[in-house]
């Protein structure tokens, strides 16, 4: 398979398959240098056609949790407040920027993922009440 850009499924399909081929190339060899090149193409399709959207903020909170085996008190433990991590976990409040620091900081989850908007329940704006 000469190298080109890959435009369609079959492309991509063909591209990995010649990845799998070129598996434990020795580093430094044409084989590893044409196995990067290849990998390098199949993300950039993969980026433009199957992006990956993040997950929203309070079900990546969740997964962590569920993952690492915590629950809401560990959340409370690490906020400093029961009723804040329950308004959280509950989108009755939204995730402050001090709130985004500690779970980024203490729990490794990215910025990029808490800082998105999603959806509250039963919120009121100030202004509209």
């Amino acid at each position: 398979m000469s190298l080109k850009p890959i435009r369609t499924r079959t492309d991509h399909a063909r591209a990995l398959e010649e990845i799998e081929r070129l598996m434990g190339a020795k580093r430094g060899s044409p084989q590893a240098d044409r196995l990067e090149v290849l990998a390098a193409l199949v993300a950039a399709y993969e980026a433009a056609h199957d992006p990956i959207e993040l997950p929203e903020p309070i079900e990546a909170i969740e997964a962590h949790m569920d993952e690492r085996g915590l629950d809401q008190a560990d959340l409370a433990r690490l906020l400093g407040s029961r009723s804040l991590a329950s308004a959280i976990l509950n989108r009755k409040r939204a995730l402050s920027l001090s709130i985004i620091r500690k779970l980024s900081g203490a729990w490794d989850i990215p910025t990029d993922i808490l800082v998105q908007p999603y959806k509250l329940t039963g919120y009121r704006s100030r202004r509209a009440a």
